[in-house]
């Protein structure tokens, strides 16, 4: 019998929302998905834990600090063909933080924005079931 290995990359993405119901999200600015809206979010880094990856990454694409601590898990997400890349399997965290939180876009992401969760436009990869899962639903 001959096995076959798959690689699968690992990444954390974080679901940063205000207690008045706007959610933080990025501008793609590459493939796949370029110029779609996503969660913050990226691979981990050799010798990182998704929840440090989760941390820096919101930093490095939004501007936005917060503590380990701060972040609550949601879940992992590892549907075979939620990447078109290949095998991406991701802990996604959710974030509550302040209303007025200053946002600066960063690193990967085209432009950072809060959008109301009312008006969401359509997400990339399986972000709408990650949102789904933080227990956040549009209105």
């Amino acid at each position: 019998m001959t096995e076959i290995f798959e690689t699968i990359r690992y990444t954390a993405d974080v679901v940063a929302v205000t207690p008045d119901g706007d959610v933080l999200l990025i501008e793609r600015g590459w493939d796949p998905f370029e110029g779609h809206w996503a969660f913050p979010g990226g691979h981990v880094d050799p010798g990182e834990t998704s929840l440090q990856a989760a941390v820096r990454e919101l930093a490095e694409e939004t501007g936005v600090h917060v503590a380990p601590a701060e972040l609550r898990q949601i879940g992992t997400f590892d549907r075979p063909d939620r990447d078109p890349r290949g095998r991406y399997v991701t802990v996604a965290y959710l974030a509550v933080v302040p209303v007025g939180t200053p946002i600066v876009a960063g690193d990967d992401a085209r432009t950072a924005r809060w959008w109301p969760m009312d008006a969401l436009p359509k997400l990339a990869f399986d972000h709408d079931e990650i949102l789904s899962a933080a227990g956040t639903s549009a209105s």
